[in-house]
């Protein structure tokens, strides 16, 4: 019973390890979140419409784009009825936007590395960045002008809601990692000085830190559907034609947590298995004794 205990043990303490370099790596990177825009940019060349905006820009909503949709031709006085079909209508008011393909991570957000020629030359150049960092505080700066007081406060109120989403996702996901840390220290004391006590409690804190990482893993999925649903849909919203989805540093990040709640799971069933034992040993004794 005590060598399975103390194996049972150390497995844990082995996948917290584990966990903890998962976590750490999922932080350190910037594929949480990923576009793919090279199939828009086609369609869009296809069509032949000319951007409005510059190359190099990201797929982030721009400030100055209207709120409202243009009015079709049809309802445009002294024009006849458009003869092109509603499809190709959608993909002339998307093209109008510029959008790219990144990938977006806890602190930034960055163009992917050989998927536009032009940014790419661009970014050789220095006329743009090929990351920016990803805001933790308000600014006022980012909000649309000369817009009604009603809208402007739609808008504000959703920058509000999604930077508070983030600093969820932030700040869950570094208690989790400082949780699970100060568990491993404790289990590992506890199985140098054979205390039950100790590898209990680190189970817990790991059980703790689970519980933390997957509130800021839901958060950041919230975090994720909520700025593609913002109003209006034309602005925030993504075309059908651009594929988007979560990097492999969210699938490390969810990694980690299944190791953490597997080694919670196995630290705290260990010393169970020490108290059998105890509780068997007792009656032998008494036994002896009479």
């Amino acid at each position: 019973m005590a060598a399975a205990a103390q194996a049972l043990s150390g497995s844990g303490l082995l996948l917290a390890a584990a966990a903890l370099a998962l976590l750490a790596v999922a932080i350190g990177t910037d594929s949480w979140y990923q576009t793919d825009a090279r199939r828009h940019r086609e369609r869009c060349r296809g069509f032949g419409h000319k951007r409005s905006d510059p190359p190099g820009s990201m797929s982030a909503p721009s400030p100055h784009l209207p709120l409202r949709a243009r009015p079709p031709r049809a309802l445009l006085p002294g024009h006849p009825p458009a003869s092109a079909p509603a499809p190709a209508a959608a993909l002339d008011s998307h093209c109008g936007r510029r959008f790219n393909s990144t990938v977006s991570g806890l602190w930034r957000r960055c163009h992917r590395a050989g998927y536009e020629p032009d940014s790419e030359e661009l970014i050789r150049k220095g006329v743009i960045q090929r990351c920016t960092a990803v805001k933790y505080h308000y600014t006022s700066s980012s909000l649309p002008r000369n817009l009604p007081i009603n809208i402007t406060n739609i808008i504000r109120q959703d920058e509000w809601h999604a930077l508070h989403l983030r600093r969820m996702t932030a700040g869950f996901i570094g208690m989790a990692v400082s949780i699970i840390l100060f568990g491993w220290i404790i289990g590992m004391l506890g199985c140098c000085k054979q205390h039950e006590l100790m590898q209990y409690v680190a189970g817990l804190l790991f059980l703790m830190g689970g519980t933390c990482c997957i509130i800021s893993l839901c958060t950041c999925v919230a975090g994720i559907n909520f700025e593609l649903s913002r109003y209006p849909r034309s602005v925030y919203g993504l075309p059908e034609d651009i594929s988007h989805g979560y990097g492999w540093s969210m699938f490390c990040a969810w990694g980690g947590l299944g190791l953490t709640l597997l080694a919670g799971f196995l630290c705290t069933l260990a010393p169970s298995l020490n108290a059998s034992r105890t509780a068997v040993q007792k009656p032998r004794q008494e036994n002896g004794a009479v």
